[in-house]
């Protein structure tokens, strides 16, 4: 749990043109976004203050909940995710942890590229990719400022 920068100007545009879009309507359009790539959000409270996204709630696993934050993040206007989010079914055992949890894409940087960089390997590329789905849909198409989840290697 905590706060988890983003850059404000990346990230799909969902707040329409307007900036005048009241926090109550944008904490709705993200809810909306976050429920569009298939999250159950009915346990999820979303709100909007000013470029800050405030998430609490429960939700069924970590992988699910890094997921939920980084879609939420990866909205322009937005900078920051505060993390407030607890998990129902946490792993039995903790698993390894991983140098860096999120990765904030740059440019010149390419998913296997990334996987250099945090695994090693640079063909691991399909697990950043996997654990990043559905909100990314071609492992060749990810934009500077994206926030990404990176998981564990088992």
């Amino acid at each position: 749990m905590g706060l988890i920068s983003f850059i404000k100007s990346a990230g799909e545009k969902i707040f329409g043109k307007s900036e005048e879009t009241l926090e109550k309507e944008k904490a709705e359009l993200i809810a909306n976004h976050i429920k569009k790539f298939g999250f159950d959000t009915s346990t999820i409270q979303v709100s909007v203050d000013d470029e800050k996204v405030s998430l609490t709630g429960s939700i069924d696993t970590i992988e699910n909940k890094n997921k939920v934050i980084v879609t939420a993040g990866n909205v322009d206007g937005i900078s920051s995710v505060n993390d407030q989010i607890t998990v129902t079914n946490p792993p039995p055992v903790e698993p390894p942890k991983v140098e860096k949890q999120f990765y904030t894409v740059k440019k010149g940087d390419y998913l296997s590229k990334i996987a250099k960089e945090v695994y090693g390997m640079a063909n691991k590329y399909d697990v950043i990719f996997e654990a990043n789905k559905p909100m990314l849909k071609d492992p060749n198409l990810i934009y500077p400022g994206q926030v990404l989840v990176i998981p564990p290697l088992q």
